[in-house]
């Protein structure tokens, strides 16, 4: 089980994870790099540094940016692209709040060329539920689920659609994870067809302030 890592903390404040993060970075299928919301309005030396260290450790750096639900203009988000880019040598994205319906699919599709273009890859999309099938084939790896374990363990659907995809484009981000039940997240993921998690026990506002425990369990 690969896993996608949202470290949303900077490293100023909590170095020990982001030092774990890099003694495991060969574990992870990629990580999200989120210095303000997106790149910020000026490089961090902080996060800068981090990402150094996570790509001479063999990890993949993703760009965060927000679209807002498509919302926000392409040039906007092509931007924060390139500047993720420039600062933090980003291989690819984290394109955050996707829309999942059929009529934003164009959209999406124009966004995910450009940021093709730009040289980002892999690709990663976030409607954090099942979008239209035509979004997967978009993207690299698609976020079918971000939400509470609560919500993954009692109310958790699916639609016949994701079993025609390999189990590598698909992931599970759970958040609330108790921490002796990670391993039954990491299992309940591949069981629902997704080859990429991310179980951390961290609570809203910021559940991903914290690391998830699946990095440093042999069982997983």
């Amino acid at each position: 089980m690969s896993l996608l890592v949202p470290l949303y903390v900077h490293p100023a404040e909590d170095p020990g994870a982001w030092h774990r993060l890099i003694t495991a970075a060969d574990r992870t299928y990629g990580v999200v790099l989120n210095p303000a919301n997106g790149p910020g309005t000026a490089p961090d030396r902080a996060f800068a540094a981090a990402a150094g260290a996570l790509r001479a450790a063999g990890a993949r750096l993703l760009g965060y940016v927000d679209t807002d639900y498509g919302a926000r203009g392409r040039a906007e988000v092509t931007d924060e692209l390139r500047r993720h880019r420039q600062w933090y040598a980003a291989d690819g994205c984290f394109l955050d709040r996707v829309t999942a319906a059929p009529d934003g699919l164009p959209a999406c599709r124009r966004l995910v060329r450009t940021a093709r273009r730009l040289g980002a890859a892999p690709v990663v999309l976030n409607p954090g539920v099942h979008p239209a099938p035509g979004y997967v084939r978009l993207a690299d790896l698609t976020v079918t689920f971000e939400g509470h374990w609560t919500t993954y363990v009692s109310a958790f659907t699916r639609p016949p659609w994701p079993a025609d995809h390999p189990p590598d484009r698909l992931c599970h981000l759970v958040y609330g994870v108790p921490a002796p039940l990670i391993p039954l997240a990491v299992r309940t993921a591949h069981e629902r067809g997704a080859g990429v998690c991310g179980p951390v026990t961290g609570e809203p506002p910021n559940p991903w302030a914290e690391l998830t425990p699946a990095l440093s369990g042999t069982e997983y």
